[in-house]
């Protein structure tokens, strides 16, 4: 187990772990931590707690110290510092003339680096704009281009909802989003109503995708022939959220439009395929099959027996020689016989009468 803090460097940013140390900060209190571009000054988001190894990357950085008040009022300094470069930077890309957009300026707590954000259609060279600026800041320079998202996220603004972004208010990550979201939803495809104002689809898509594809298995698809409490119909529209149905419900010769819960509705749902055994289970169960199955018992015509002539047969003998053979053909059986109920199954005892008075009647006209 790993003890751990959560800290935010700006507003809806990415959360970052680090290792409290002997200092055990709450949520809201700011702190110095060392990380890969310098020292930062930060906000407590999640208090300290322990986690399974598994879930983190080591090593993690410690907590230098929780931030006193000349450490807020530095900070302060170098938000105005930013907007000072901001205008300074803009300038120097007007001057060299290339073709992008400045987005934010950030510079480290310890003001050892000042990066510049921007956007632009392809690549940019800036090596000149990089040295320009180097010799107006005397420090290290560094530029990032970023993509739609991320500037929309660092300009932020009011979303089609009236909110502002979500990007800008409390997401830490993008998360993707497709058409298919727009779709599965049944919203209008047209891109100026589910895109933000970064020209993207919409965030918000993703937030109810997974009800979405949940309820939507308990329901039937469009189209589909149902049963109402009306009768027969088709299914011509669905309600998610409301978790109706809109059926086209056969009156005779006409039809009429009607909503039902989805609960009062039937339809036919194919059955989930079983998985198939293997081919050593599905031998076992027919061999034993055919191990349990009782012998037939081979029927004899009256005229030949097994290629003896009827003149050459004793009926006495006869009898004999059927009942031992019925006999041998009869499966083991370890429980205890039938009294009445094997009696009145006896189905041997008439056909034997009927051979041997076959037999009796043959030699009665030879003789």
């Amino acid at each position: 187990m790993a003890t751990i803090v959560g800290v935010r460097f700006k507003n809806a940013g990415k959360l970052y772990y680090f290792d409290p140390g002997e200092l055990w900060p709450v949520p809201g209190n700011f702190v110095i931590v060392e990380t890969a571009r310098g020292m930062e000054y930060g906000q407590v988001i999640t208090g300290v707690r322990e986690v399974n190894d598994d879930l983190i990357t080591p090593p993690l950085k410690t907590i230098l110290r929780i931030a006193n008040e000349r450490d807020a009022h530095h900070a302060e300094e170098n938000t105005r510092f930013e907007k000072e470069a901001y205008q300074v930077c803009q300038r120097k890309i007007e001057e060299h003339k290339l073709d992008m957009k400045l987005v934010g300026v950030e510079q480290t707590f310890d003001n050892t680096k000042l990066l510049f954000y921007f956007t632009a259609n392809g690549r940019v060279d800036f090596r000149s704009l990089v040295k320009d600026l180097a010799s107006v800041f005397r420090t290290r320079i560094e530029l990032r281009q970023i993509g739609v998202r991320d500037e929309a996220k660092m300009l932020g603004g009011l979303g089609p909802c009236g909110r502002p972004i979500c990007c800008g208010s409390f997401l830490g990550d993008f998360q993707p989003v497709s058409i298919k979201m727009a779709k599965e939803q049944n919203l209008s495809l047209n891109p100026t109503k589910i895109s933000g104002v970064c020209g993207r689809l919409m965030c918000c898509l993703k937030y109810e995708e997974d009800h979405y594809e949940q309820t939507r298995r308990n329901m039937p698809k469009l189209g589909k022939d149902v049963e109402t409490p009306d009768g027969f119909g088709i299914v011509i529209d669905l309600n998610v959220l409301k978790e109706t149905v809109t059926v086209r419900v056969r009156k005779g010769d006409s039809s009429e439009l009607k909503t039902y819960p989805v609960t009062d509705i039937r339809w036919f749902r194919p059955p989930q395929a079983q998985p198939k055994p293997s081919q050593e289970q599905d031998r076992m169960p027919r061999k034993h099959a055919r191990k349990a199955e009782p012998a037939a018992v081979p029927l004899h015509q009256p005229d030949t027996h097994d290629g003896i002539h009827d003149a050459d047969v004793d009926p006495m003998l006869l009898d004999e020689d059927l009942s031992a053979e019925f006999d041998a053909l009869q499966p083991p059986t370890h429980h205890e016989p039938l009294t009445q109920e094997l009696e009145e199954q006896q189905a041997p005892s008439f056909w034997q009468r009927a051979v041997a008075d076959a037999l009796r009647n043959a030699k009665d006209n030879q003789g």
